[in-house]
């Protein structure tokens, strides 16, 4: 990954020991309450490598758990998040998961609402100076970095599907920074991440979750 600034080194400003173990696991946390849409009514958090050995020492877990619940890096109520979590009616279960991942800095979240009817499962590392890659989303393996405005499409795997939405986003004047794209089989479902170099308005939104073969659209703009 390139980092953009002096500041992408050093990390953010943030309330914890750790740029990566705390600030990048607030970062995760958040981005997966995002993508979620609102509070999980349960999380799992399976902690792989690094995280696994010192996540309680480095505050790792209450930053997982105060990213749930929309905190910042640098929010004063971070070291509570449990608390706050117990509060919102959020149940938690974490620690070390089984196996290995690729990355030492390694959480798999696994959030269920309160009624049980939705569901996300993602992987993101943590890789230094509070940067992250989100790197599964729900079975597809795809990589963002949550540092740009991101489109996260659900569509089927057809023709021409990719080529009309980056139409839709040079029509917009819309630069594509860094895309991805994975696919459970041919003709099967498929997801594609696209990182923008500007925020899409919601007329722009609306036009594409519209289009054939789009069955799921998400805007993350952290």
């Amino acid at each position: 990954m390139r980092f953009r600034d002096v500041f992408s080194i050093i990390g953010p400003a943030m309330v914890g020991p750790s740029s990566s173990h705390t600030a990048g696991a607030a970062r995760i946390g958040r981005v997966a309450r995002l993508m979620f849409g609102e509070c999980p009514g349960s999380a799992d958090i399976q902690l792989y490598g690094s995280f696994a050995a010192t996540y309680r020492g480095h505050g790792t877990d209450t930053a997982l758990v105060g990213g749930l619940l929309d905190m910042t890096t640098d929010d004063p109520r971070l070291p509570d998040a449990f608390a706050h979590a117990e509060a919102a009616g959020m149940t938690v279960s974490i620690g070390p998961g089984k196996g290995l991942y690729p990355h030492p800095n390694t959480a798999e979240l696994t959030l269920v609402n309160a009624a049980g009817d939705h569901t996300l499962r993602l992987t993101g590392t943590s890789i230094g100076g509070g940067n992250i890659e989100i790197v599964r989303i729900n079975g597809f393996s795809l990589k963002l970095t949550a540092a740009y405005p991101t489109l996260i499409i659900r569509h089927y795997d057809e023709p021409g599907v990719i080529a009309i939405v980056s139409a839709l986003l040079v029509d917009s004047g819309i630069n594509i920074a860094r895309m991805a794209v994975d696919r459970q089989s041919r003709r099967g479902e498929a997801m594609m991440v696209m990182e923008c170099d500007a925020m899409l308005d919601r007329d722009l939104t609306d036009r594409i979750s519209q289009l054939p073969g789009v069955q799921e659209i998400s805007l993350l703009a952290m």
